[in-house]
């Protein structure tokens, strides 16, 4: 009998990727499995209830609380960086909104060398994991983990902005998720019943109790364990420090799985020696093995929040206002499970084209009933509406970088946003398709009023330094171990460590480009892919 530090599979972080690992791997009782979360227990109530996204971001119980380096492209501005520090990761605090990508991004990660990962491959795989509202079809699944249902609340003033981009060439669609999101139609969320479905939910829950499934909360890896092995290093295991004990080390008898994250997964292999020799030796670590794209090819989605005060209707900042109407929203949540308590950050969305040399929509607007500074600020005291604009495929690339090889430190995140003339380009051209779309007949009615970026904003230089002072994350850090057969790659299309036995990469830092929209989706496919990977191996050894 295996001794409770030794098992067949050691799974790094219980985000998206992980529950979905945790779960397909521990099917086969013959499999001994750990499950490894830095952070606590999904005990926190706010984590499910859909708006609780206002209280767990930003706070220690259940986000990392990083922070970027300042960032030349948003005008030397440091921005919030929220990672999910807790069981189900970002899932437990992410918009919750069901994004698939389109049919392009999977197609130019197979044109670049990557097998078996086309959109054609892929598609089954999504449907697999769901369990969609309206039924299966060609394009859904139901009785997966899943849960894919639509909003429960509606506004007016959104109505009338998805008539308004419908007078501007973005035509209405039934939903997103199809192959090609070109349109507007209301985002589509991982929720049941007006509850947020997380990870955990989905994945972990149901199997839990299964004898051969370990987790650990509170349980912070320090560094892989590493060791030479027929002419090739090969992963034996972790150490990790739970609680305020020692450190103990934990062993993988088949493989190790890192799924930290974008952030989590590179700044672990390099506190492990893996990476780039010369930054590794500049930040106190003695290389173990080069692999120097490790923590590059960082990209993300940056959100221009444009903000207009409108007329004639009620948003959420006026429902919000008053203790009567804070409680009347919580009692129709309570009862009915149905109002703007069920709300993701965003209900309506759209994609469209920039310029007509795109070949595919590379805008996605995300668009709001509500206005305020910035995230964790009061609502404003007025009805206004807040439509982001973001360029779905951005050139520039950044980096994350340990700091130190102490674990406790925060890693350095440099997204090197605007970085590039076409990202520049394409933001500017967002905020005047922005302001073509505010214009529109259908919105007259509501008088709406240029607040951000400001009426005096007209020149492109203007509009830019503008979206350098307006600009934040949306939260979708991907591609630092990105998969590729060249030099910069740091995982195959198997998501094995290229020079290191029993050691894979599974989450969304595997991404070789970053996909249309939101990434939750795309890191479970990601996950059901490599748990079947792993499976398939194991089955062949046996």
């Amino acid at each position: 009998m295996a001794d409770n530090r030794t098992f067949d599979y050691v799974i790094v972080g219980a985000g998206t990727a992980g529950c979905v690992l945790a779960n397909r791997l521990s099917a086969d009782p013959r499999h001994r499995v750990l499950l490894i979360e830095a952070g606590g227990r999904d005990t926190y109530p706010w984590i499910h209830v859909p708006v609780g996204y206002l209280f767990t971001i930003g706070n220690p119980r259940t986000d990392w609380c990083y922070e970027t380096e300042p960032e030349p492209g948003l005008n030397g501005r440091r921005i919030g960086y929220a990672r999910g520090r807790v069981l189900g990761g970002c899932s437990s605090i992410n918009a919750m909104i069901y994004m698939r990508g389109q049919q392009s991004d999977y197609d130019h990660w197979a044109a670049l060398g990557n097998r078996g990962w086309g959109w054609e491959d892929v598609l089954p795989v999504f449907r697999r994991s769901e369990d969609y509202q309206h039924g299966a079809d060609a394009w859904h699944g139901v009785g997966g983990e899943l849960r894919v249902e639509e909003r429960r609340v509606n506004w007016e003033i959104l109505d009338a902005w998805r008539e308004a981009a419908g007078a501007c060439g973005i035509p209405p669609i039934a939903e997103f998720n199809r192959g090609d999101n070109f349109g507007s139609a209301y985002f589509q969320m991982n929720q049941r019943r007006g509850v947020r479905w997380s990870g955990v939910r989905a994945f972990l829950d149901p199997v839990r109790r299964r004898p051969n499934l370990t987790i650990w909360t509170h349980a912070l890896v320090e560094r892989m364990l590493l060791e030479p092995s027929e002419g090739l290093l090969r992963a034996r295991g972790v150490r990790v420090r739970l609680g305020d004990d020692a450190p103990i080390d934990v062993s993988a008898h088949r493989e190790l799985v890192l799924a930290a994250g974008a952030i989590g997964s590179p700044v672990l292999l390099q506190r492990s020696g893996v990476g780039a020799p010369e930054t590794l030796r500049t930040h106190g670590v003695e290389p173990v093995h080069a692999l120097p794209g490790v923590g590059g090819n960082l990209q993300d989605h940056l959100q221009i929040r444009t903000i207009y005060r409108v007329s004639n209707t009620v948003t959420l900042n006026r429902r919000a206002a008053t203790w009567f109407g804070k409680a009347r929203m919580g009692l129709e949540y309570l009862l009915f499970r149905t109002g703007p308590l069920t709300m993701p950050p965003s209900q309506l969305g759209a994609f469209a084209r920039s310029d007509a040399d795109q070949a595919h929509a590379n805008l996605e607007w995300h668009v709001q009933p509500l206005s305020l500074d910035r995230f964790g600020e009061p609502l404003h005291p007025f009805d206004a509406i807040t439509p982001s604009v973001c360029n779905l495929r951005p050139s520039s690339r950044g980096s994350v970088w340990l700091r130190s090889p102490d674990p406790d430190t925060a890693p350095a995140i440099a997204p090197n946003y605007l970085a590039t003339a076409d990202d520049q380009t394409i933001a500017i051209e967002g905020l005047r398709f922005t302001r073509r779309i505010m214009a529109a007949a259908p919105l007259a009615r509501f008088r709406p009023e240029e607040l951000k970026p400001g009426t005096e904003a007209l020149t492109d230089e203007a509009l830019l330094d503008a979206a350098r002072n307006l600009g934040t994350t949306i939260f979708h850090p991907v591609g630092t171990c990105r998969m590729g057969r060249d030099a910069g790659a740091v995982v195959d299309d198997r998501l094995r460590v290229h020079g290191i036995a029993g050691l894979r990469v599974i989450d969304a830092s595997v991404m070789p480009t970053i996909t249309s929209g939101n990434t939750n989706a795309p890191t479970v496919m990601i996950a059901e892919r490599g748990a079947a990977f792993m499976l398939a191996e194991a089955a062949s050894r046996n």
